[in-house]
């Protein structure tokens, strides 16, 4: 395989270098992302795919994958081969990717997600348009399009949030999140994803899941705004991650780690623009097993219901996190949706009575700007503190511009729920220590009022505090 490009090993040393000292132990860089080469290729066209967007093409794609696999693994350890799509739209069922393969979806060109239940497997964990299970050396790009048609599961169109079609009648699975999602990468090894746009998604868009060495970048994700459920990345379990110069804007988390049989380490997000209805950035709120070692460097999040947040609920612990050179605008949307235009947003509480409590530590904020209509939200449990956080170089400016109730303090998944509380610049519940240097809080002058004070915390929940340069005033 190729080496990365020269520019992302020089931006990835930069960002090394200039984390270097705030890391609690020394750890490697993120390894050299795969880069699969030419190789051989073979067209779905010459496998009988129509690419009107009528006709199902799944079994055409399908014997081009297989073909593709098979001369990848008679070549030497490590070579890929590519399936091109040539411009068209080739309506699918559930295709299979394997090991060797890249999909090859040129500028032009869209696969279209079946929009029928009898399109997926009949395992709900396997309805995905385009999934690799336990493969090696994978990856989608070319510059085209996959659409899973997210609108025609839509049951009644709201603006405030659609209602959604689920198939949860068919025993596949419970809830309303009954939905096939986009792309899957599951048990993976070299997963690549790059130059391509991923649209409309019923449920989640892309998805890894226990896989190690991914890296995806340059990718265009876009839902539905008033769509649920439509997250951008979801990282579930998986280790050395790397997602840059990437573009979502959907209705739902924009990119979620979370946890559900191991624990996630190693994930760098860089020079990304967000916009969501939800959280741009999330921790959770699965969380079974520890968070360890993430960076989240240089990126835009615009007009969202939260900015970078952390919903700890199952148990698992969260250690040595960066966040660093964000810009974020937060603002209300309908409190249907989980936020309330909190810019950073942490909370422990356990998801059920019985639910064990997770940790948060050793957690930086570092040169990070916000817009917001709502405070900081900082809350810890019993036992569950949050320990060791810093905030340095950090400016908050705080005004009003929707219409939407204030005073709610929002616990959810489980725990209190929405619950009224004064609106301040930071609230702190069950914190061990608290460091905040150069930090610039600024409140709009036309309707301070709706803000109680710039901190809140009881002293005795909130220990070991330290101000440095703490600034707090009007402007016009």
């Amino acid at each position: 395989m190729a080496v990365p490009p020269p520019s992302l090993l020089r931006s990835a040393l930069r960002l090394l270098v200039y984390l270097l000292p705030f890391a609690q132990w020394p750890r490697p860089p993120p390894p050299p992302p795969p880069v699969p080469g030419p190789g051989a290729s073979f067209s779905v066209r010459d496998f009988g795919a129509a690419g009107d967007g009528c006709r199902y093409d799944t079994a055409a794609i399908q014997d081009a994958i297989d073909a593709c696999h098979a001369h990848a693994a008679a070549a030497a350890a490590g070579c890929t081969c590519r399936v091109a799509f040539p411009p068209g739209r080739y309506l699918t069922a559930t295709v299979r990717l394997k090991s060797g393969v890249v999909l090859d979806i040129q500028s032009g060109a869209t696969v279209l997600g079946g929009t029928e239940i009898g399109n997926y497997p009949r395992e709900a964990d396997r309805w995905y348009v385009i999934l690799a299970e336990g493969a090696r050396d994978v990856g989608i790009t070319g510059g085209g399009a996959v659409d899973g048609q997210g609108l025609e599961f839509v049951r009644r169109f709201d603006e405030r949030k659609n209602v959604m079609v689920s198939w949860n009648k068919t025993g596949a699975c419970l809830g309303d999140e009954c939905r096939p999602r986009l792309v899957g990468f599951v048990g993976c090894t070299n997963v690549h994803v790059w130059n391509v746009s991923l649209n409309q998604p019923a449920y989640w868009c892309l998805h890894i899941v226990r896989c190690v060495n991914t890296f995806i970048h340059d990718v265009s994700i876009y839902g539905d705004f008033n769509t649920p459920n439509n997250d951008g990345i979801d990282i579930d379990d998986s280790n050395h991650t790397v997602i840059t110069r990437c573009k979502i804007d959907t209705g739902d988390d924009a990119i979620c780690p979370k946890t559900y049989t191991g624990p996630l380490y190693n994930l760098t997000a860089t020079d990304c623009w967000i916009r969501t209805k939800s959280s741009a950035i999330k921790l959770g709120s699965a969380s079974w097993f520890d968070f360890r070692g993430l960076v989240f460097d240089n990126i835009t999040i615009v007009e969202s219901h939260r900015g970078l947040g952390m919903q700890i609920r199952d148990g698992g612990n969260v250690n040595d996190i960066t966040f660093s050179n964000i810009k974020i605008s937060t603002r209300y949307y309908h409190p249907s949706w989980w936020g309330r235009a909190e810019p950073i947003y942490i909370t422990t509480c356990p998801r059920h009575s019985w639910s064990k409590e997770g940790a948060v530590s050793n957690i930086r904020f570092i040169n990070i700007t916000a817009d917001s209509e709502n405070g900081v939200f900082l809350s810890g449990s019993k036992g569950g503190l949050l320990r060791n956080l810093r905030f340095s170089n950090v400016n908050l400016t705080y005004k009003r511009w929707t219409s939407y109730e204030g005073g709610l303090a929002d616990y959810r998944p489980g725990c209190q729920g929405l619950v009224k509380h004064g609106m301040a610049g930071i609230i702190m519940e069950h914190i061990k220590g608290l460091e905040i240097e150069n930090v610039n809080m600024r409140w709009a002058d036309e309707k301070s009022w709706q803000w109680d004070n710039p901190l809140d915390f009881r002293p005795s929940t909130v220990n070991g505090i330290s101000f440095r340069d703490f600034h707090s005033d009007l402007y016009s």
